[in-house]
C-alpha cells in the first residue's frame, strides 16, 4: 500500500487531510466558527427548513468540514461537551487579537494567549464543544 498522495488522488486545490467535526446544530456551528475565527464558508448542504447536513470551511490554506453525523456511518455528534475528544490546531497572524475576537463572538477561552514551545498559543471552546489551538511560531 502506498502512503504518498499524488495530485490524481484529491481535487485540485483539496489538502490531503481534512477534519470532519460533528455538532448536534451543524448550521449554529457553522455561523459560530465563521464569526467567532474568521473561517470562510466553501459549500454547505441544507435541508429545506436551513438544517446543514454538510458543510466545508476553510481558513488560509486549511479545510475543515463539519456535520451532524450520519447514523449509518456510525457518526454523531458528542453531546456532552464537558469533555473534549480531540482538539484542531490551526496557525494565525496573531493569536493574541485572534483571541480578543473570539472571545467577543462566543468562544470559550481555555487558556489565555502566551508561549508554550516553539509557538505563541490560545486554546478555545467553540458553541459544540470541540476544542481549537491557534498558534504562531515564535521568533
Amino acid at each position: 500500500m502506498s502512503t504518498s498522495s499524488t495530485s490524481s488522488s484529491r481535487p485540485p486545490g483539496a489538502p490531503q487531510l481534512l477534519p470532519y467535526l460533528y455538532y448536534p446544530d451543524a448550521r449554529k456551528a457553522l455561523e459560530f466558527l465563521i464569526d467567532a475565527f474568521g473561517f470562510k464558508e466553501i459549500t454547505s448542504f441544507r435541508d429545506d427548513d436551513g438544517t446543514v447536513w454538510h458543510a466545508q470551511l476553510s481558513t488560509g490554506d486549511a479545510i475543515v468540514m463539519i456535520g451532524p453525523g450520519i447514523a449509518e456511518f456510525g457518526t454523531r455528534a458528542v453531546d456532552d461537551a464537558a469533555w473534549a475528544t480531540s482538539r484542531t490546531f490551526v496557525y494565525v497572524d496573531d493569536p493574541d487579537e485572534h483571541c480578543a475576537h473570539a472571545r467577543a463572538a462566543g468562544a470559550t477561552i481555555i487558556t489565555e494567549p502566551s508561549d508554550l514551545g516553539p509557538n505563541r498559543i490560545y486554546v478555545a471552546s467553540d458553541c459544540g464543544g470541540q476544542q481549537w489551538i491557534f498558534a504562531r511560531p515564535l521568533g
